[in-house]
């Protein structure tokens, strides 16, 4: 395997634990107007992802970075084409961070009740942009022979992306609700299991036709085999929450973002971005990659900072495990 594939795995990986982690508190945002009663209630769902929030974040600069050096002709067309989605994510994610941090600097309540709007609305346009963005990838975009994208904002809201982007919000506010039931105690705890089980079922529609079409049209052995591993830990995940176990629902919810993902890089390889006016001018793990030296130097920095990220992260979910519910929270006043 040259270093090229390689890093194309790595970076695949990198997108799959973005959204494995991102994508549950994606969904924790969205639970602040679905799910919460009240601010007590808004509080606890913040407070669940309060300790993590940020260094979910982190998967997505390190794929970012990533695909800037192993693949800057892939980077170039990519910020280049999809500008607008993009930056409005970027916009999102910045205010998102600011609406967590600024919430409780002061207690007027039209104050707090702004920025928990902020958050939800900032949870929800992410997840679903991702959706559309990673669907324009794998179906194939406007690139030309010089490797720039020609199309317009028009082209890259079609049908198939447009359901990508419901996928991804539907799967991460499933994820986020099984998340929920298992990181808080009391009415909020059984309200997020019974909502996860009506959510799994819109998910689950909506993956089985968003995967089956991609595999249809894109698809092979290997992307078959992920797809069905996708849909069968979704039901599996459906299971677990019906059953109460709250731990192996969100496993399973997880290894469904896991399989779809993997699924998508499945069907892209050996393109990173495949140009749809001719397939001559798609963007290849070759012809977009950056020198074997690059290549070979990013390999090292990766093998020694990646271990030691792994385990500050684990630690930190680990010191913060405990359950919480309203009965946590201090009296503002």
């Amino acid at each position: 395997m040259e270093l090229h594939d390689v890093w194309f795995v790595l970076i695949a990986v990198l997108w799959t634990g973005y959204f494995f982690l991102e994508g549950f508190d994606f969904g924790v945002g969205v639970l602040t107007k679905l799910l919460a009663r009240d601010r007590a209630e808004k509080r606890v769902l913040i407070n669940t992802i309060g300790p993590v929030w940020d260094g979910n974040e982190v998967w997505l600069l390190s794929a970012g970075g990533a695909t800037f050096a192993a693949f800057p002709e892939w980077y170039a067309t990519l910020f280049s084409g999809f500008y607008l989605p993009l930056l409005l994510i970027l916009v999102c994610l910045i205010l998102r961070g600011v609406a967590f941090e600024y919430r409780a600097k002061r207690p007027e309540e039209h104050w707090q009740r702004n920025w928990e709007q902020a958050i939800f609305w900032t949870s929800l346009i992410p997840a679903f942009l991702w959706g559309v963005a990673f669907g324009n990838i794998v179906r194939g975009v406007k690139i030309d022979q010089e490797m720039e994208y020609v199309g317009t904002l028009g082209d890259l809201l079609n049908p198939y992306a447009i359901l990508g982007g419901l996928v991804t919000l539907a799967l991460f506010t499933f994820h986020g609700t099984v998340f929920t039931a298992l990181k808080t105690v009391g009415d909020i705890r059984e309200r997020a299991r019974k909502l996860a089980r009506n959510l799994g079922v819109v998910t689950a529609v909506l993956a089985l036709g968003f995967l089956g079409w991609t595999q249809v049209e894109k698809g092979d052995g290997a992307s078959l085999a992920a797809a069905i591993i996708a849909v069968v830990a979704l039901a599996a995940a459906l299971g677990a929450n019906q059953a109460g176990r709250e731990g192996w629902a969100f496993a399973l919810s997880g290894v469904t973002i896991v399989a779809a993902v993997a699924m998508l890089f499945l069907t892209l390889f050996p393109n990173v971005m495949p140009s749809s006016l001719n397939e001559a001018w798609s963007l290849t793990v070759t012809n977009a990659s950056s020198s074997p030296y690059t290549l070979k130097i990013m390999t090292w920095c990766a093998g020694i900072a990646t271990p030691m990220v792994l385990l500050y992260q684990g630690w930190t979910y680990w010191v913060f495990r405990k359950r919480i519910g309203t009965q946590h929270i201090a009296d503002p006043h």
